[in-house]
């Protein structure tokens, strides 16, 4: 499916991405970080759990089946709007150090 562990927790740069990291973090869902606390508000998206004081996640298996949800409703619909814009991809395979 996606290269992402089989249980465990994902942040939210995890998931939208974040080009200033080094190296950068290719999003999974890539929308902005608003549009996604959107989402998660109107019950689109998956709810976090808090992990910590500070430290909001989400459970891999919940943002599994909304690739899959997403991935689903893009191939059975004719119009690629029908998603709102997401296109949703595979994050890349690293690339061992030398």
């Amino acid at each position: 499916m996606h290269n992402l562990p089989e249980s465990g927790f994902v942040r939210l740069r995890q998931i939208v991405g974040d080009p200033k990291s080094v190296p950068p973090i290719p999003p999974l869902i890539p929308i902005c970080k608003s549009a996604w606390w959107e989402g998660v508000r109107t019950g689109r998206f998956p709810r976090p759990v808090k992990i910590g004081p500070r430290t909001t996640a989400w459970p891999i298996e919940a943002i599994r089946a909304l690739i899959e949800r997403l991935n689903d409703t893009a191939s059975s619909s004719d119009e690629p709007e029908a998603v709102e814009g997401v296109e949703v991809r595979a994050p890349p395979v690293p690339i061992e150090a030398q």
